[in-house]
């Protein structure tokens, strides 16, 4: 059975064909039982009433992956040590509340991880601590949260190619309210360790374990080729510690990339990301995934946002469309809550 999405939707005027975003990462909220995401640009023209001029991010809000809300800033930064590389948020709703993990950097500064706080998923979100987590003289970005069995939280993040050449996807643990790092970060893999990644540069990792119980780590990079790709490693150890054996072929290679794995609230797990890698072009793709308990496969692409992407590199340059996109978005199983 198919569940078709080609009506609008009072209150949630952004098509996910229009919505301009970078890095998606979505919130299934398990109290709203709405979808959430967040943004740190907004596009201007069409909602000039919602534009903040200071540093911030912007939450959108959806009933049903297709339609969205109005983008909302949701984060005051006055006061706040950064104004620059607000980059990568992540939503996630842990113990009861909601934090925001993203990058941030101030002039003459590295480019830093830290967590904000808030009681609801529009915000608005507070800093936990003054402080970022990730650690000093490290220019770092794209932390994400990781719960390991034993209930502890950790940070996972990119130690930045621009620093180290080979770039690092690296991980340190956190006090149980998210606000400070505990002990040193431990590397848990390079960009040379992927056989698809044929550059310096690592991107977006996001944790998931399998049914089977083995945790994979999906995370970007580019081919040879020049695209935006994603790939995933299989801790042997079914731990944070690895160690981290890469898959031989990426997930996606179509220029798209810095992803993220949720369950919708019909039980299909998805996988977003953003293409093409074309700041000004960017938008979501939202794939209905496959897991099994020792591999992840994409099942479709729901979204038909690459659609007219022909411009991008990689394999895909040829072979797609520069009519505009008008089939409706279709799932194999119902995104929207009982």
């Amino acid at each position: 059975m198919a569940y078709r999405f080609d009506t609008e939707i009072p209150g949630y005027p952004y098509h996910i064909h229009d919505v301009h975003i970078s890095d998606p990462c979505i919130l299934a909220d398990p109290v709203s039982k709405k979808y959430y995401t967040y943004v740190h640009f907004i596009d201007r023209e069409r909602f000039p009433e919602n534009a903040v001029d200071a540093p911030t991010f912007y939450v959108l809000e959806s009933p049903d992956l297709i339609h969205w809300s109005a983008p909302k800033s949701c984060f005051d930064s006055a006061g706040f040590w950064a104004n620059r590389d607000y980059w990568a948020p992540e939503g996630h709703y842990y113990k009861g509340k909601y934090y925001i993990i993203s990058s941030f950097r101030a002039p003459g500064s590295y480019r830093r991880c830290q967590c904000l706080v808030s009681d609801s998923p529009m915000g608005p979100f507070k800093p936990i601590a003054p402080d970022p987590v990730t650690p000093d003289g490290w220019h770092c970005l794209d932390g994400t949260l990781y719960i390991d069995r034993a209930g502890n939280p950790w940070m996972v993040f990119c130690h930045e190619w621009l620093q180290v050449s080979d770039g690092q996807i690296a991980a340190i643990r956190l006090t149980e309210d998210l606000g400070a790092s505990i002990g040193d970060p431990i590397i848990l893999c390079r960009a040379s360790d992927g056989p698809w990644a044929d550059s310096g540069v690592t991107d977006g990792p996001y944790l998931h374990r399998l049914p089977g119980g083995k945790l994979i780590m999906i995370w970007s990079s580019f081919t040879s080729k020049g695209a935006y790709a994603v790939g995933y490693a299989t801790s042997l150890s079914g731990e944070i510690y690895g160690p981290w054996v890469q898959e031989k072929n990426p997930l996606y290679a179509a220029d798209g990339g810095h992803a993220m794995l949720f369950y919708s609230f019909g039980g299909q797990l998805m996988m977003s990301m953003h293409s093409p890698n074309n700041h000004m072009k960017k938008r979501i793709l939202l794939f209905e995934m496959e897991e099994t308990k020792d591999k992840l496969a994409i099942v479709n692409e729901v979204t038909g946002n690459w659609y007219n992407n022909f411009d991008a590199p990689g394999p895909n340059q040829h072979w797609v469309y520069k009519d505009p996109i008008v089939e409706a978005p279709c799932f194999m199983k119902d995104p929207v809550a009982e």
